[in-house]
This record gives structure tokens, C-alpha cells and sequence, in this order.
């Protein structure tokens, strides 16, 4: 469903106006706008990691571009939890305007400001935890416990004089969680006797049925994996996922092995993690990579990352025989995350590049080595029918999720005219406790190359699909001052055909055009280029059924 709304009207005094500017239709860049009485609230600021389309860039970011103008109106930005698509944004926001107040956990804030020192920004952090009510302008604020796949998510209640929202942030509801850290449905019942207008709920696997598998039948799995492994084991996951790194850490000591920590991320956040205690390690279990060489292959584990395929991340370097650890005949390698849509190619071309090698491979598809950290539909129906919420505005999600969301709202009774399905950039208005999307703020994405931050536009993003999928051509030419060519056309190709020859037969008919294009008495030197370009490029077209990037030089003689 495509469609095109018209601006949003100003904001009438004492309405909450809601505006998702990423996360919406997308599993990834989660940010949040919540507007009153010229005041804004961020919740979470987080980054999308590029797909195979989106050549040479590193991540992807909300568009900062409604909120840019009016940093000094936030009053505060609340981070639910530690992921990448969650925080990863935070050091780009906070380049534009660096005092702006940062509400979380202990855990979600330690990552944040590990992240921002490598960025050389100090932020103002506020730590929250679950039960705590903090007032920022208009925005009465309450912080509930969720369980997820990380330590210390919180949910957030934001009352404003316009209604009540409950954000969940990422959640689950594992009733035997790992670090007994349960979501906090005792402070759902009464959120809902209370009366709440808005639910955004967390749509992940809104179209999984019944309920996610508990985290505490993984570290069995994981152990009995290394148990049978005859030589050294790697295993792949995020590099916040504290509770798998624990199991691991649980299984090789469990086998007599040590475990070295591999990529930077890795290395940091479970320093932090360590550090304040979410991470139990037993006297020398660890130890340091660079001393792993001297431990026995049937002795050491590695905890790295990489479990999505990225093509810089430890594993793929790996599997590319790119990366000081080699992978070798009688290895294994646990993939210990879920698959990220949009990653499935370039993860499963890991796996056959390490399965060649020789490792035993195993991940979620062939070994119960990973659950979700988001509640399945069975658990968003407890949430709904707790909270009984007037208006519904499902989040954090590809399409298909927010629709099966949406549907479970009304399965317990939410109108369908009270379920909002929202995009990016749309514009939702909260009065008198009724939710209407008003109109749509431009949207986009906004992509990071390096050092660059938003510079990389679609156009951009197409030359380079172009020049990795059809090629490159430049064509040289000397004119004289009536436009007749005096030397050339030179031709070299790259990603096309290498052999010159291939080019005898349009270097004529460029020369024809080219002399029929001064004989029209045209001179410039751009028009001419433009001459070679439509000779050229039909002329490919036609004979090779490609349309490679094509740079013509004409220079006068």
C-alpha cells in the first residue's frame, strides 16, 4: 500500500503528535518523535546495517531532518535497550547538538558511552531503572522491565495531558529468563486499569504463532555442540548479546576450553559487561586473543561476530581466509543468532564458504542454537488483552509484521479503525484520546560512507549498482574548433571487455556523429560528449544487452 499524505497541520496546542522517523516497515534504525507544546522526546536512535543494493556504505541512519532545526526543543532522548538498531545512531545525533540528556539503563548507557568516546563526545546521561518516573517538560515518564535478548530493556510510559503511550521498546516474555529479569506484566495490568491511549508495540514476530522457546534450553544445545567438536570452535552472535556470550563462556568452561573474545565490539562490550556484573566469567576462563595461539585447537572457543555475514565483520573474514584465525577440516562454527531479513544471502554464503573449508556448521536452521529475543504472537495476545488499549500503532518491523500485529490487536477487540499502520515520516496526532494519522514529514534515509554522514544520495547508490553490475566505458576524442575529431575516439573498458578490439566497430559510428553533430554547427564540447554518450551506449545496448557507465572526454585541439 503506497500513499502520498499531505503535510501535517501545526500542532494545536495540548496534542501529543507521534512521528516515526525509521523503524517502521523495516527491522532496524528505530527513532521516535513524540512532540506537546513545542517540546520533543526521542525514544531511541539506532542504526540499519545496508543491504546487497547499497554497495560502500557502513550503516544506515534515521532522517534527522524534521528534528535538525529544533534540537533545542529535545528534551531528552530515552534509549530502551543496548542494540545497534536501537543506540547505534545516538553519535550521530549528538554531533549536532552533543548536551542533549540520554535516559537508560546502567547497561544501555555504559554501551552508549563506550560507543560516543570513540566519537570524543562526553553526553549528559541520566540511568534509569525499571519502576522510576522522571518528568522532561510535558512528558511524564514511567520505566517498566522487559525481558529481550539483552540485559536491562525497559518499556517506557509516556504521559502527556493528551493521553497516555506505552513504547515496549524490544521485548519478550520468557517466564524462566537467564538473569530472572522478568517483563513486568503486574505493571502492564495496571498501565491498562489505568486507562492507555496508545500501544506501540513491538511487531517482530507478531506473525509467529504461540510463544518464543525460553533462552535457558540454548546453553544445553550450545554445550553438548562443544562437547562433540573435535577441533577449535567459533561461535558467531551479536556483540551485545551478553546472555549468549555467558552461555558460551558456561559450555566451554563446562568442556575444559578457553574462550577468546574476537572483534572489537566483542572485546568492549563485554568488558562493560564484566565490569558491572551482567557477565559472570570464571577465574581463567578467558583468555586474550593474542595469547590464543599457545592453547591446544581442541582447547579454545572464539566468541565472534559476524553471525549476519557482514563482509567486514570477524567471520566472513574468516571464511575468506582474510583473518589470522584459519579455519580447517574438523572445526565447528555456531552461527548463535537469528537471521536479520535482508541477510540470508550473504550468511548463507558464509556458511558454504566455511562448510568448503572443511567446518561443521551449525546454526538455527539445522540446531536449536538461537531464539528470538521478541515476543511471538501468543505473547502479544497477553499483552493486548492486559492493557486493553484504545489506539494500537504497531512498530519496529517489516510490513508483513506490523499487518499480522494489527490483526492480533483486533482479534481482542481493538477496532480496525483504532489500529494504526503506519511509514516512516507518517504523522500521527493523539487528542482526546482517539489516534489519527494527520500527514506525512519527508522521510528518508540517510546513509553513513566513512566519514560522510547523508552525502550519499540514491543517485549514488545507482552508479555504483551500475559500475559493480554493467561496467565502465570512457571514451577520449580531440576536436578541432569546427568539432571534427582530430584524435580518437580512444575507448578502454573496465568490468566490460578487456580486449580493445571489441570496440572497432562503434568507434566508426561515433566519429560519424560526431562529424554530423559539427556539421549542425554543434561546437560546445559538453553536447558533443552527450553525442558520444547516446552513440556509444545504444551501440552497447544493442550488440552486448549491457548499459555500463559511460564517461566521455572531449578536448579541444
Amino acid at each position: 500500500m503506497v500513499q502520498t499524505l499531505p503535510e501535517p497541520a501545526p500542532l494545536k496546542p495540548g496534542v501529543l503528535r507521534i512521528i516515526p522517523l525509521g523503524g517502521i516497515g523495516e527491522i532496524g534504525r528505530n527513532m521516535t518523535v513524540f512532540e506537546i507544546d513545542g517540546k520533543l522526546l526521542v525514544v531511541d536512535c539506532g542504526v540499519l546495517f545496508p543491504e546487497e543494493h547499497q554497495p560502500g556504505v557502513d550503516v544506515i541512519l534515521p532522517d534527522f531532518g524534521y528534528i535538525r532545526d529544533r534540537l533545542h526543543d529535545v528534551v531528552g532522548i530515552v534509549l530502551t535497550h543496548g542494540h545497534e538498531d536501537h543506540i547505534g545512531g545516538v553519535p550521530y545525533l549528538l554531533r549536532l547538538k552533543n548536551d542533549i540528556p540520554l535516559l537508560g539503563s546502567a547497561l544501555t548507557l555504559a554501551f552508549v558511552e563506550a560507543k560516543l568516546k570513540e566519537h570524543r563526545i562526553t553526553p549528559y546521561t541520566m540511568v534509569v531503572a525499571e519502576g522510576q518516573r522522571e518528568k522532561l517538560a510535558g512528558f511524564n515518564l514511567e520505566f517498566v522491565a522487559v525481558n529481550h535478548s539483552i540485559p536491562d530493556a525497559l518499556a517506557v510510559v509516556i504521559r502527556t495531558q493528551a493521553g497516555s503511550v506505552l513504547h515496549t521498546g524490544d521485548f519478550k516474555m520468557d517466564q524462566i529468563p537467564l538473569d530472572g529479569r522478568l517483563t513486568d506484566l503486574r505493571a502492564f495490568a495496571r498501565i491498562g486499569e489505568e486507562g492507555l491511549d496508545l500501544f506501540m508495540c513491538d511487531s517482530t514476530n507478531a506473525d509467529v504463532p504461540g510463544f518464543t522457546p525460553l533462552e535457558k534450553d540454548i546453553g544445553p544445545v550450545i554445550e553438548n555442540v562443544i562437547s562433540r567438536s573435535q577441533g577449535k570452535v567459533i561461535v558467531a552472535s551479536f556483540s551485545s548479546h551478553v546472555h549468549r556470550v555467558q552461555q558460551v563462556i558456561d559450555a566451554a568452561y563446562a568442556n575444559g576450553r578457553k574462550v577468546a573474545l574476537v572483534g572489537r565490539s566483542m572485546v568492549r562490550n563485554m568488558e562493560i559487561a564484566t565490569q558491572m556484573g551482567y557477565l559472570n566469567v570464571p577465574a581463567g576462563a578467558l583468555i586474550d586473543l593474542k595469547n590464543a595461539d599457545s592453547i591446544p585447537e581442541d582447547q579454545i572457543v572464539y566468541m565472534s561476530t559476524g553471525s549476519q555475514g557482514e563482509p567486514m565483520a570477524v567471520l566472513s573474514r574468516m571464511a575468506h581466509l582474510e583473518h589470522n584465525i584459519e579455519i580447517a577440516e574438523g572445526d565447528t562454527v555456531i552461527l548463535a543468532s537469528s537471521l536479520i531479513p535482508g541477510n540470508e544471502n550473504a550468511v548463507f554464503r558464509v556458511i558454504d564458504l566455511l562448510t568448503k573449508l572443511g567446518a561443521n556448521v551449525v546454526h538455527k536452521g539445522n540446531a536449536k542454537v538461537h531464539v528470538s529475543g521478541h515476543a511471538a504472537a501468543g505473547e502479544l495476545l497477553y499483552c493486548y488483552n492486559i492493557l486493553k488499549p484504545r489506539n494500537v500503532m504497531p512498530v519496529h518491523g517489516e510490513y508483513r509484521h506490523l499487518i499480522a500485529n494489527g490483526k492480533l490487536a483486533e482479534q481482542t477487540g481493538v477496532p480496525a479503525e483504532r489500529v494504526l499502520i503506519t511509514e516512516d515520516g507518517w504523522v500521527v496526532d493523539l487528542e482526546n484520546g482517539v489516534a489519527n494519522v494527520v500527514g506525512a514529514v519527508e522521510c528518508g534515509l540517510l546513509y553513513v560512507d566513512g566519514k560522510t554522514v547523508g552525502k550519499i544520495t540514491e543517485d549514488d547508490l545507482k552508479d555504483r549498482r551500475v559500475l559493480a553490475e554493467e561496467g565502465f566505458i570512457s571514451v577520449f576524442c580531440v576536436v578541432d574548433e569546427r568539432g571534427r575529431v582530430q584524435v580518437g575516439p580512444e575507448i578502454r573498458a573496465r568490468a566490460f571487455a578487456e580486449e580493445d578490439h571489441v570496440f572497432d566497430d562503434v568507434k566508426p559510428l561515433i566519429s560519424k556523429a560526431l562529424a554530423e553533430a559539427a556539421g549542425e554547427g554543434v561546437t560546445d564540447t559538453y553536447a558533443l560528449q552527450q553525442v558520444i554518450r547516446r552513440t556509444i551506449g545504444t551501440w552497447v545496448n544493442k550488440a552486448h544487452r549491457r548499459r555500463p557507465m559511460i564517461i566521455p572526454v572531449v578536448v579541444r585541439g
